[in-house]
């Protein structure tokens, strides 16, 4: 026997009734939180996480006394209340309670119409989701004979009539959807969305309003912002004689009339065929948005000219209309500037800096891969860095197709308005760069085939695409789109820069840039960077008359000739730098001298080998046996960084030159520069020893030659296990101590970021690792070999400025662990830095809130 449950395990929702979200579920308080504002609510019965737990396992409730509570012959509805909205739940069952009875009754009062609609509705919903019975089998739409033939096709699949017996009918339906929330389908749709494996739902049970009826009588919805753009608007639906949504596909219901809101010269409005009750409306908008601090979205329906609410949830929307919401509300004192912030999901604002497809226009989706880069860009498709070189010539967009790319393709890149790989992962190198110049940018698209020869690209469904035809890629969610969907321009608007300005008030850590051009520090000065953190100088030698004198450079046989062709980049390297100093205005400016292997400014196909010769006036089998020689076996570990530095220092003495030079340019214009000069892959302190000495002799030329006086900071890029490990040794030499965690990762897990996403998969998916370490920080391994060295670093000079500037340096998690190891700044690509920036102040704003006794701390040292 099945046993039925003594309920005094539910609760009549009242202004004093003991309702809590970590019981009954988020439903059940806000409708508590109406019936306390003294909307019109029905009654509504509120059942524990308890009591439906015990339904699932087969347990009956004693539904008779819940019947019971909305009086005589009474139809209700039953809703889920999880927890937390956004984990859904079995679907809401309306009219809840109808019988031949009942049905009789309400035709005589509303009409047979109304009540064949309410009885279909029930009986439908009731066979689908109670039953588990066909859907096609109850698919017919309202009309004659449909009501029997429903009754009559129930009647066939379970071999017994209809169940009459109201509390027989909602004990059914709550077992059913208590069953249906422990499923295993429910669970994994759930814990998909956030939900813990043992979360709990509540269920609502609420009287009906049935929206027909002999006057104005209909259901709907109504919200005051639009949730696209957050603008105030009124906005909704309304429809006459119309109850609930239709329970499947094809199910049809009685719409005598669907009514606009607001007054609509294209056609009827409830503001005009009510305006009482639409005012009704408004006022009960009002009331909610100041005292439940938030936008809501109102159900509500109206009776017989009877308005009643049926709940309220908070208005769904969009990243950019959520931050228009939430710094309106503080600006009307709604909420605090605090709050504002802390409603905002750092990562959001990454929607509001790009162009992004129209949520409400429809897709034609060719394929899907990893959303790399956010932000969406729509043109045609090129196969190579010198189509896209060439088309962004001619003025028409461009989207660089690759199977996956190399340095050699940062030019098409850079041409490019957005970049689609068929390999790759998050930390693969078209990922790290687009997201550095802000391009969208989706990897890892392997149901493309791509066909170099033919130039085509063809997707899962056998669609071939062409170079030059037309295709838009949304970074954001991963599609790659045919054709030119309608965009929302990036929300850069007065309210993003409300919110970021608040941020600013509160965070207590520095943000800045890595920006390798002029145009990357123009992004990051719109941005409000605090300075540049990462100029990668390697980058500037990529254009076209540049990367001939730098191969010069590479082939000359003797230092005197490496100089010869280092004296002709000296000029293009100080106009660099007096271009970043003119728009960081002041602020400080981080330069990496030079750093990669010199085989990537070379060519490796045998076409731009035949090229390089002829630029060179060399033989081909020369030119050949040369790259051949520079190409390295590990070229992570080979010949870079600081050891190019030491092994041929005229391309430091040059670039040093430069930035020297500049910043007296700059000074006699006003711009009070001290440039930072960063070694990168630095293991040993000799190693700093050496470079130091001659940058110092190298400034003082500079000073005696010019007359002009200038500082500068020198400081280590920490890449290398071996520096973090003797950063006192490195630290009496250097001012600063920025962590470049893109290759400190790769060094200490032994890993290439570039192959790692091959089986970087199924490492987090077997918990080997529990997140990619190349996308979030680890903090157990590298983290701590961050903290060794900021210790060490700090004991022999207490002074010194610590800071990271990998790729990671724009993760919320990442800023939260510098921050606990006392980091003075982290820098990101520039457009990373709003998310930085409102990451910053959360933790902030949280550890206000948090105890004393109970501080934020990073993992033990030890």
């Amino acid at each position: 026997m099945q046993k039925t449950l003594d309920l005094t395990e539910y609760t009549v929702i009242a202004p004093t009734a003991p309702i809590a979200v970590a019981r009954h579920g988020w439903r059940a308080k806000c409708l508590q939180r109406l019936v306390r504002l003294a909307l019109p609510v029905p009654v509504t019965v509120a059942l524990p996480f308890d009591t439906v737990r015990a339904m699932a396992s087969g347990a009956l409730p004693n539904a008779a006394r819940i019947i019971a509570e909305f009086g005589p012959g009474p139809l209700v509805s039953v809703r889920p209340s999880p927890e937390n909205p956004e984990w859904g739940g079995p679907s809401t069952v309306l009219n809840v309670g109808m019988n031949d009875a009942l049905h009789a009754r309400l035709s005589d009062s509303h009409g047979a119409e109304a009540a064949d609609a309410l009885y279909l509705h029930f009986v439908q919903a009731f066979a689908i989701h109670v039953a588990r019975l066909d859907p096609d089998r109850f698919s017919d739409p309202l009309g004659p004979g449909a009501l029997e033939a429903a009754l009559e096709a129930y009647a066939d699949e379970t071999d017994e009539p209809f169940p009459q017996d109201p509390a027989q009918q909602l004990s059914e339906v709550m077992r059913s959807m208590a069953r249906s929330w422990e499923g295993p389908t429910a669970r994994l749709l759930r814990q998909a969305k956030g939900a813990p494996a043992e979360a709990s739902l509540g269920l609502i049970v609420q009287g009906m309003a049935l929206g027909v009826g002999p006057g104005l009588s209909g259901s709907g919805t109504i919200q005051f912002v639009e949730g696209v753009t957050g603008q105030p608007q009124v906005t909704g639906r309304f429809r006459g004689q119309h109850q609930g949504r239709a329970p499947h596909p094809g199910a049809d219901r009685p719409a005598r009339e669907t009514l606009y809101l607001t007054t609509d010269p294209r056609g009827p409005a409830l503001q005009d065929a009510a305006p009482g009750l639409f005012a009704d409306l408004v006022a009960m908008g009002a009331i909610c948005r100041k005292r439940l601090r938030e936008e809501m979205q109102i159900e509500f329906a109206i009776e017989d000219s009877q308005l009643r609410v049926i709940d309220a949830v908070r208005v769904p929307r969009s990243s950019r209309a959520a931050v228009r919401i939430a710094v309106a509300l503080a600006d009307d004192a709604v909420i605090t500037r605090e709050d504002a912030l802390l409603r905002i999901e750092p990562r959001a604002l990454s929607e509001l800096l790009h162009f992004q497809v129209d949520p409400r226009v429809p897709r034609d989706r060719v394929a899907r891969g990893i959303a790399a880069s956010p932000g969406a860009a729509t043109g045609r498709i090129v196969f190579t860095a010198t189509a896209a070189q060439a088309s962004a010539a001619r003025g028409e967009p461009c989207i660089l197709v690759r199977r996956e790319t190399a340095p050699e393709d940062i030019r098409g890149m850079h041409a490019a308005v957005a970049v689609l790989t068929e390999r790759g992962g998050m930390t693969s190198h078209a990922a790290v760069i687009a997201r550095g110049l802000g391009l969208p940018c989706i990897v890892g698209a392997s149901e493309i085939r791509l066909s170099s020869r033919d130039r085509t690209l063809t997707g899962p469904d056998g669609r071939v695409l062409r170079e030059g035809d037309e295709i838009t890629i949304d970074g954001t969610s991963g599609d790659v789109l045919a054709g030119a969907p309608a965009m929302l321009e990036p929300a850069l608007d007065d309210g993003f820069r409300t919110l970021l300005r608040w941020a600013d008030a509160v965070r207590d850590i520095g943000i800045r840039a890595n920006a390798d051009t002029p145009d990357d520090a123009r992004t990051a000065r719109m941005f409000e960077a605090e300075g540049i953190g990462l100029c990668r100088t390697e980058h500037m030698f990529f254009d076209e008359d540049r990367l001939t004198v730098m191969r010069e450079m590479i082939f000359a046989d003797t230092a005197g000739d490496r100089r010869s062709a280092l004296d002709r980049l000296l000029p293009m390297q100080r106009a660099d730098f007096i271009a970043l100093f003119d728009i960081m205005a002041g602020l400080p400016v981080c330069i990496r001298l030079f750093d990669p292997p010199l085989h990537e400014f070379l060519p490796h196909d045998r076409e731009g080998l035949r090229e390089l010769a002829e630029a060179l006036a060399r033989p081909l089998s020369e030119v050949s046996r040369r790259v051949e020689a520079l190409t390295e076996f590990n070229p992570m570990l080979g010949m870079r960084g600081v050891r190019l530095g030491i092994t041929m220092p005229e391309i430091y003495e040059m670039q040093a030159r430069a930035i020297f030079e500049a910043t007296i340019a700059a000074r006699r214009r006003g711009a009070m520069i001290v440039p930072e000069i960063m070694i990168p892959l630095v293991s040993a302190r000799r190693e700093v020893e050496l470079v130091k000495t001659r940058i110092d002799a190298v400034a003082a030329a500079v000073r005696n030659e010019t007359g002009g006086t200038f500082d500068y900071r020198l400081g280590v890029m920490v890449e290398t296990p071996r520096a973090a490990l003797r950063a006192g040794e490195i630290a009496q030499h250097s001012a600063f101590l920025s962590f470049g965690t893109n290759d400190l990762t790769q060094m200490t897990y032994g890993l290439s970021r570039d192959d790692a996403g091959r089986f970087m998969g199924s490492y987090v998916q077997q918990g080997v690792y529990a997140e990619d370490p190349f996308h979030t920080l680890d903090n157990d391994g590298v983290g701590e070999l961050l903290l060794i060295g900021a210790r060490r670093g700090r004991e022999t000079r207490p002074d010194l400025t610590l800071s990271i500037c990998g790729e990671h340096g724009g993760n919320p998690e990442s800023i939260a662990f510098c921050r606990a190891a006392g980091f003075d700044y982290v820098s990101c690509s520039p457009f990373r830095v709003p998310v930085a920036r409102l990451a910053a102040a959360h933790f902030a704003l949280v550890d206000r809130k948090t105890p004393q006794d109970a501080p934020m701390a990073p993992p033990s040292t030890r």
